[in-house]
């Protein structure tokens, strides 16, 4: 017959939990009991999580963490093997050493020279630019275009170059003339000698 009162239920309660006391054997066999329903939740419990999808349990996370790893172990290989840049010079720039002038650049220092005194009355800039351009750089053929024919007082060369330094792909030398000297610069180019810079020496 059912137990239909809550003091019947306490009642049948109290007989429960107090049976495991009632004497050292009940104890051992509520002992062995409660030990042998943990074993087989245990292995319920591993039987579920064995049966679940390869794909989905932890092997997918490992596949995926070793390949992360694997290429992050790649990268960083990469940074750690490559030359770091070169941020500072490891010395003191190197300084073109001294050599004999070469004389095709004296020939070139000589001839614009020649055509620099060359202005006779009348003449204009620009046919004054293209007797140089054979002997000068593009780039600074377009400073001469300042230059005022005018103000030109020497008319003739009165002398050869005269070095005050030479290295292997420029030369600079003085050239006299009869309105001054001419301290004038020519470099190296894939197309010969040219003159690059002049200035007008006292």
């Amino acid at each position: 017959m059912p137990i239909r009162t809550n003091r019947g239920r306490a009642a049948v309660y109290r007989r429960l939990w107090g049976w495991p006391l009632r004497s050292p054997r009940h104890l051992v066999v509520a002992l062995i009991g409660l030990i042998v329903v943990a074993i087989a939740i245990g292995v319920i419990a591993a039987r579920t999580h064995g049966t679940a999808k390869p794909g989905v349990g932890g092997a997918a996370s490992l596949g995926t963490s070793v390949s992360t790893t694997i290429n992050i172990a790649t990268a960083t290989a990469g940074f750690t093997t490559s030359a770091a840049p070169i941020t500072r010079l490891s010395g003191p720039p190197v300084t073109p050493s001294s050599v004999a002038p070469n004389p095709a650049a004296l020939d070139v220092i000589q001839t614009w020279g020649k055509a620099w005194v060359n202005h006779p009355v009348g003449m204009t800039t620009q046919a004054w630019l293209a007797q140089l351009a054979p002997y000068t750089t593009q780039e600074f053929l377009p400073v001469m275009k300042s230059v005022d024919l005018n103000n030109m007082s020497a008319t003739q060369v009165t002398g050869a170059p005269q070095v005050t330094k030479s290295f292997p792909d420029s030369v600079e030398a003085l050239l006299p003339t009869n309105g001054g000297r001419l301290d004038i610069t020519a470099i190296n180019t894939p197309t010969g000698w040219l003159v690059s810079a002049y200035t007008e020496a006292s």
